[in-house]
C-alpha cells in the first residue's frame, strides 16, 4: 500500500468517527425501548437542562394544555405549606410509575423558571408497566434552590421490579414523612402518584397527560427537540402543562417572580382555571 492511499483510508476513517460521534450526540443512536434503559442513573448534563429552559415566547405560543385541569384542584381554609420559610412545592412518586414519568418533565420546565435544579439523573419508567420504558428523569439525589420557594421530592419505588414479584413490585429508595404522608393522604385519599401539593393552595392527583401517546417511542433528546416547537404534540402536553403547574406556583408564591408571573401563559390558566 502506498502513502496516498494509506492518506485516504486515515481521513475516511476519521470521517466515519467524526459522523458517528454527530449521530450519538444528536440522540439518534438511541432510539428507544430496552436501550434506553441503559442510560438509567447517569446524570443530565447542564446543557441538557439548558435545553429545558423553554423561552418565553415559545411558552406563549403553547399557552395551556386544557386537559391538566383534570387532575388539578385549588384547595381552600388550610394552613400554607411553607419550608425554610418560602411556600412549599410537594412531589410523591415512584420512578417505576408511567404517568410519574409524564410528569416529571413539565414539573421541571414549571420549577426551572423558579430556579436550578443540580443532581437530576436520566430514569425509565418500568418495563412491564403501561407505556413500558418511557423516557423520564428521577428527583433522587437532585437538589433545587430558589429564592421563592421550596421543593421537596420523595421517589418511593425504583423502577426495576424485584425478581419473581407478581403482580410487580419494587425496591424502596425514599419514604415520606409523618407530614407528608398526612398532606398526601389529606388531599389524595387513593393514594395516587404522581401526586402534587402547591403549598396547599392547591393540588395536582395523576398526570397532567398521557405517557404513552406523548413520551413512548421517542428517547430524551428528540423530545427536547420538539418541546421548542410549538405545533408538536409533545410541546403542547409538556410545556403546556408546564404553564399551568407555573400558574399553580405563581397562585403560592404571591405572583413572583413578575417576570414569570406575568407571562401571557400564566393569565390564560389563571382565567380558564
Amino acid at each position: 500500500m502506498n502513502k496516498k492511499h494509506l492518506h485516504l483510508i486515515v481521513i475516511l476513517v476519521a470521517i466515519l468517527a467524526s459522523a458517528v460521534l454527530i449521530f450519538s450526540l444528536s440522540g439518534a443512536g438511541n432510539p428507544g425501548g430496552a436501550s434506553m434503559v441503559s442510560y438509567d442513573g447517569k446524570p443530565v448534563s447542564p446543557q441538557f437542562l439548558n435545553g429545558m429552559a423553554i423561552p418565553a415566547n415559545v411558552s406563549n405560543a403553547v399557552g395551556i394544555w386544557p386537559e391538566g385541569y383534570k387532575g388539578i384542584s385549588k384547595i381552600k381554609n388550610t394552613t400554607p405549606l411553607y419550608l425554610n420559610g418560602k411556600p412549599e412545592v410537594l412531589y410523591i412518586g415512584a420512578e417505576y410509575c408511567p404517568y410519574c414519568a409524564a410528569e416529571r418533565w413539565a414539573m421541571i420546565i414549571a420549577l426551572m423558571r423558579f430556579g436550578t435544579f443540580s443532581g437530576i439523573s436520566y430514569m425509565t419508567s418500568s418495563s412491564s408497566d403501561y407505556a413500558p420504558n418511557s423516557p423520564t428523569f428521577t428527583f433522587v439525589n437532585s437538589t433545587y434552590y430558589s429564592p421563592y420557594i421550596s421543593f421537596v421530592s420523595v421517589e418511593i419505588e425504583g423502577n426495576k421490579a424485584i425478581n419473581g414479584s407478581f403482580p410487580p413490585s419494587y425496591p424502596t429508595l425514599q419514604r415520606p414523612t409523618h407530614q407528608e404522608n398526612t398532606t398526601f393522604f389529606a388531599y389524595n385519599p387513593g393514594g395516587s402518584i404522581p401526586f402534587v401539593d402547591f403549598g396547599n393552595s392547591s393540588v395536582l392527583v395523576g398526570a397532567t397527560y398521557d405517557p404513552l401517546s406523548v413520551l413512548n417511542g421517542d428517547n430524551w433528546s428528540i423530545i427536547e427537540g420538539k418541546l421548542h416547537d410549538p405545533s408538536t404534540m409533545q410541546s403542547q402536553a409538556i410545556v403546556g402543562s408546564a404553564n399551568l403547574l407555573t400558574a399553580q406556583i405563581c397562585a403560592m408564591d404571591n405572583n413572583t417572580p413578575a417576570s414569570v408571573c406575568g407571562q401571557g401563559y400564566v393569565k390564560q390558566a389563571e382565567s380558564a382555571g
